[in-house]
């Protein structure tokens, strides 16, 4: 009889108590605990087992869950007398951040006061006989949501000394999901006041706590120390990137197909790898994300499941705001291209719009992209990775989300391919102009943007719209080498259809009065770098190729043959 699928269960306990479908990674616990480590942080995408893991920690260490070794028979843990006798033992302190999304300082100042009020509610045994001396009783009550920053940076540090004293042993502290508020601050512009609270509290919780047996931290992205850990040297970070816990988060690929052959679907196999593997931690390849294969097996059929489960909003609008290069790059490699580039795993987020490859640190650290090979390069003295799309379902995210950059305008947008598709150039200005009038502003990131960078910014976005609705029917390529020059757009026909070159130009109104001067300078240029070339290559008859020349003024396009 196959086990249960629990979707959504992150308490350790209660899929353990209840049988739900679990597979074993209790060997993080003693990979964790010979480490030595003292203060450890992990990055794992989202929905990669870390809270579950995180509570299945608690739970073997703490001194609450004493004689519950029932949770972790049959586990691999319980087969080492060293462990059996360690479990129950230690007082820990356990918290998250992952709710705390609010989009104001104060407002996230307060939630996170409530998530440190109700740990020393939890404890409130503390305040029983004389354990604490009469001022820090006084400082247990100032602890609420209300509370000044002076005593929320020291209300860890001052709980871990509570419970050294009461228990005799220092405290294990496990926070989950640090970066989530910090990520919401860069979004909403409060970074630099968070930043520094932060600062004050880690310090003091993990750096000068001479109460703290171990720390285990865990979340997306490796906030840059400079940010947040520059008092932390006694951190152990563990990203993607490194070998250490490497299948301890994730599940193998021996693990799904195992599950696979239990669930009576040895021949899916095939169709769930194409869909959810290709996740590469250290040197540790196919591992698949839980979330999709626990909703695969409850369901039984493929589904966009981990990437409509987390939010894609920073990465969508650091993709939509970018420069023409980051937008070319996506291009690539939705077209199953390879990426290139030097990768710094330090996320400096008031620098994704400007660090030239911080937008890929943070979409590796995110799991939509994976690492196929690395390189070392002596000059200049750094790591090159190459770097593809993580699999079908990471696809048709980036698909689906650049189809999203023009859902306010979708109908013009639709009714715009149709006439590029049947040649219908009144109609392609037409509906060309509502398009651009309405989506501008989407690709703009300045507050006073020129007139010439504007179009730029809406022509990669608009190839990257072009790629993803014709692709049944085009291969779209931009910027590539034909002829003597670079073709602006380029779409080879799969069947019968025509050729399609498009170039697009600002108005220079120095040379050229009328948008109408602009279009003819976009076709000579076609016919002088013979564009065409390309096409005629792939067996494309001259006679069935259409150019068309995009003339822009402002907002105001004008397109011409």
């Amino acid at each position: 009889m196959t086990r249960t699928v629990g979707i959504g269960w992150q308490d350790f306990e209660m899929i353990r108590s209840r049988n739900y479908f679990y597979i074993d990674k209790t060997s993080f616990l003693s990979e964790w605990w010979e480490s030595g480590d003292s203060v450890t942080l992990l990055t794992r995408p989202r929905r990669f087992g870390k809270t579950l893991n995180m509570s299945m920690t608690e739970q073997f260490f703490s001194v609450k869950y004493a004689g519950r070794g029932e949770l972790f028979e049959g586990l691999s843990i319980w087969e080492t007398e060293k462990y059996r006798k360690l479990q129950g033992t230690y007082p820990v302190i356990s918290l998250s951040f992952a709710n705390v999304k609010e989009r104001g300082y104060e407002k996230v100042r307060y939630r996170m006061n409530q998530i440190l009020m109700n740990l020393y509610l939890e404890n409130r045994f503390l305040l029983e006989g004389d354990l604490l001396a009469p001022r820090e009783k006084e400082y247990f009550d100032r602890i609420c949501e209300t509370m000044n920053e002076e005593d929320a940076t020291m209300s860890l540090h001052y709980l871990s000394a509570f419970l050294h004293r009461y228990y005799g042993k220092k405290v294990i502290i496990l926070l989950d999901e640090y970066d989530t508020p910090m990520q919401e601050a860069y979004v909403n512009g409060y970074w630099d006041e968070l930043a520094s609270f932060i600062r004050s509290l880690f310090n003091a919780t993990f750096k000068t706590n001479p109460h703290l047996e171990r720390a285990f931290m865990t979340g997306i992205t490796r906030v840059s120390r400079e940010s947040m850990f520059s008092d932390l040297n006694n951190l152990k970070v563990v990203t993607t990137i490194s070998d250490k816990y490497a299948d301890c988060f994730g599940f193998t690929e021996k693990e799904v197909f195992s599950v696979l052959d239990e669930f009576g679907m040895s021949d899916k196999k095939q169709e769930v790898k194409a869909w959810y593997d290709g996740f590469t931690f250290g040197n540790h390849t196919d591992i698949y994300n839980p979330w999709s294969i626990l909703n695969y097996l409850d369901s039984r059929r493929v589904g966009t499941y981990w990437v409509n489960s987390s939010s894609n909003s920073l990465a969508g609008k650091l993709i939509r705001e970018g420069t023409k290069e980051i937008k070319q790059s996506l291009e690539g490699l939705l077209r199953g291209g390879c990426l290139r580039v030097e990768i710094d795993e330090q996320i400096v987020y008031g620098e994704l719009n400007v660090k030239k490859n911080a937008i890929w640190s943070l979409l590796l650290a995110s799991g939509y992209l994976k690492v196929v090979q690395a390189e070392f390069e002596k000059e200049p003295g750094c790591w090159y990775y190459s770097l593809m799309l993580t699999n079908k379902e990471v696809e048709l995210m980036f698909r689906n989300m650049i189809r999203g950059w023009f859902a306010e305008q979708d109908e013009n947008y639709n009714d715009f391919i149709k006439a590029l598709l049947g040649g219908d150039l009144k109609a392609m200005n037409y509906y060309m102009n509502k398009v651009a009038l309405a989506t501008f502003s989407t690709f703009d990131t300045g507050n006073k943007p020129s007139e010439a960078a504007e179009p730029e910014r809406f022509y990669h976005g608009f190839v990257l719209g072009l790629l993803v609705e014709l692709a049944g029917r085009y291969t779209v390529t931009s910027n590539r080498e034909s002829g003597f020059g670079r073709y602006d757009v380029l779409l080879e026909p799969k069947g019968d259809d025509d050729g399609i070159i498009l170039e697009f130009k600002v108005q220079d109104e120095a040379d050229e009065k009328e948008l109408t001067d602009t279009v003819r300078a976009a076709l000579q240029q076609i016919e002088e770098k013979k564009y065409e070339t390309a096409l005629v290559s792939k067996g494309v008859p001259k006679e069935r190729i259409r150019k068309y020349g995009f003339a822009f003024r402002g907002k105001k396009v004008l397109i011409g043959v």
